[in-house]
């Protein structure tokens, strides 16, 4: 009763966890294209989408990706054998485990009608599965924790799976070794299963069981005479060897059976098997029940991914099915890290020190910020700040063994922390360069608010900023910023305009000193004059797009480009003194 009662409540936990995580599929929302789309569009527009491709020749495109894929894990083993074999022992051994002996019941027993569990060759698939399974884990634990992959990280979730799995697989072990050394087993299986009643033939059978099966018993010890062995062979051949193998093809269970030989009596009078059946069970049904909760959800989200990946393009599928798409792509991840190694930002991380830049770790706090939670003013920061470094060159996306979008997720993030969030400096800086590429994919209006938020944030609180500090520039305060220099090549300009007239940024406006405030000439006068707060507020030097233009036809050779960096490095750094006040 109480077996059934936590089978029972676990399989709900299970059921209610995996229909709430794929309703957040359909709920959840990321990026702007998603605001006008409601959840029963996006429900009915994704049984559509399947609806179409499965009556279609896409359905070959289906079974080509499940094969290579999602059993056979290509991905997984183009970009490294080392995970390729951990995760085919782990997810392969667990998952014959489960067909082949949890629901024996409803499988095994099905497909072969003489089936139990004690005979051949299921004692030594079970043993052979599950030490896939150990193998596997071990390969996880060396790679995390001792081969130290770069740029791999362990988080909380990492230690659950690796503990629960663990946990189910040595209690599953040690409960199949103290069932073989166990005398009250034996005589329980005697009592139920046989025809023995004599105390002679008692006797010659749990003989051999001492001397054969590994059975401790208080009352017999080997040596044992060979006509008593004889005798009990031919019992256990009349009334157990139909039901019951020699347990030294469980090879792993009669090894842990000969360790524990010295005290499984003492196992056995503290009904050891029972307690280690309680944890092995207990933790099945826990595994059963957290697995929606936990990233072994992936076993369930990243095949869905790599299938909808395989089918779907932004430009033809619909909108709301690339939303939908990209939630459930938060559930594909498994935190494996190959989007982090191979990240051309992630020299960022190493000067930064902010997780957030790497691509995996950038997936758990999108996480956390998609389902609603609430991030602190610190973490917003850094994940706004891992967003905007990302240089967008699809590495990660290209990489990943799920077929995450992961350049494509960081576009439609970006474009919502940044209408939500507070102006992100970085949002003016060569780093967005890919946002213009996309201005289209995003409404005029809603488009330029952020870009003249974050010039206003800068602008803004520069001449406040500059009556309360000395501002410092290379380690030289306002004072010497006006000196000449190597540095301070703005004092030999004398206002030719030749900077101003090849600038493809002005050449761009019809009334260029309306858009840009200043023309680069003019800033260069505004520096020579120590009006560093006025040159710093104009909008030039962030529309700039560093051709260098400028500074290459420069009669007077003044770093023209270099300065405008300069400026704008001083006003971002006096918005991020602001913020921490």
């Amino acid at each position: 009763m109480v077996f059934n009662a936590l089978l029972y409540t676990s399989l709900f936990v299970f059921i209610f966890g995996l229909i709430y995580r794929i309703s957040t599929w359909f709920s959840w929302k990321i990026g702007i294209s998603a605001r006008d789309i409601g959840k029963s569009e996006r429900l009915t527009t994704a049984f559509k989408g399947m609806a179409r491709v499965i009556f279609s020749s896409k359905i070959l495109i289906l079974i080509k990706v499940f094969i290579l894929d999602v059993v056979f894990q290509k991905r997984i083993l183009k970009e490294d054998f080392l995970r390729w074999a951990m995760h085919m022992l782990i997810y392969t051994g667990f998952m014959l485990l489960l067909l082949m002996h949890a629901l024996d019941k409803h499988i095994t027993s099905s497909l072969f009608s003489e089936y139990y569990s004690t005979l051949n060759p299921f004692f030594f698939l079970r043993n052979f599965f599950g030490m896939m399974v150990i193998a596997g884990l071990a390969i996880a634990i060396y790679r995390r924790f001792i081969l130290r992959v770069p740029r791999l990280k362990t988080n909380s979730m990492d230690y659950y799976a690796i503990i629960i799995l663990a946990v189910i697989m040595i209690s599953g072990f040690f409960l199949e070794a103290t069932k073989i050394t166990s005398i009250s087993d034996f005589e329980r299986m005697v009592n139920e299963f046989s025809d023995v009643d004599g105390e002679k033939d008692l006797k010659a059978l749990e003989s051999l069981w001492v001397h054969e099966f590994g059975t401790v018993s208080p009352d017999l010890k080997e040596p044992f005479e060979q006509k008593l062995l004889e005798h009990g062979r031919e019992i256990h051949e009349t009334n157990c060897a139909v039901c019951h193998s020699s347990p030294k093809w469980a090879f792993t269970g009669y090894a842990l059976a000969n360790i524990l030989n010295p005290i499984a009596l003492s196992l056995d009078r503290a009904e050891g098997s029972k307690i280690l059946w309680y944890i092995h069970i207990l933790a099945c049904f826990f595994g059963l029940a957290y697995l929606p909760f936990s990233k072994m959800f992936h076993i369930i989200a990243s095949p869905i991914s790599l299938l909808a990946n395989a089918v779907m393009e932004k430009e033809k599928s619909d909108p709301a099915n690339i939303v939908t798409r990209q939630v459930m792509e938060l559930d594909a991840c498994t935190h494996c890290g190959t989007c982090s190694l191979g990240c051309s930002a992630a020299v960022a991380f190493d000067a930064l020190d902010n997780e957030n830049i790497l691509p995996s770790e950038k997936m758990v706090s999108l996480k956390s910020l998609i389902a609603g939670k609430k991030l602190s003013p610190e973490e917003i920061k850094a994940l706004q700040e891992g967003i905007c470094l990302c240089t967008n060159c699809d590495r990660c996306t290209v990489v990943c063994p799920v077929g995450i979008n992961l350049k494509e997720l960081w576009l439609n993030v970006r474009e919502d922390l940044i209408q939500k969030g507070y102006p992100e400096p970085l949002l003016l800086s060569p780093f967005s360069f890919v946002r213009g590429l996309n201005r289209y994919d995003i409404p005029a209006d809603e488009y330029y608010k952020p870009v003249e938020a974050a010039k206003q944030a800068v602008a803004g609180k520069f001449d406040l900023l500059i009556k309360q500090s000395p501002l410092i520039l290379q380690g030289r305060g306002i004072e010497e910023f006006n000196q000449p220099s190597k540095d301070n090549t703005f004092s030999y300009c004398f206002s030719c305009q030749n900077c101003t007239s090849v600038c493809p940024v002005v050449c761009s406006f019809d009334k260029p000193e309306e858009a840009l405030g200043l023309l680069p000439h003019q800033i260069m006068r505004c520096l020579g004059l120590n009006l560093i707060e006025l040159a710093s507020g104009a909008s030039m030097i962030w529309d700039c797009l560093t051709c260098y233009q400028c500074q290459e036809h420069c009669p007077q050779n003044v770093n023209i480009t270099d300065l405008f960096f300069e400026l704008k490095n001083i006003a971002v750094k006096n918005v991020e003194r602001v913020r921490t006040r």
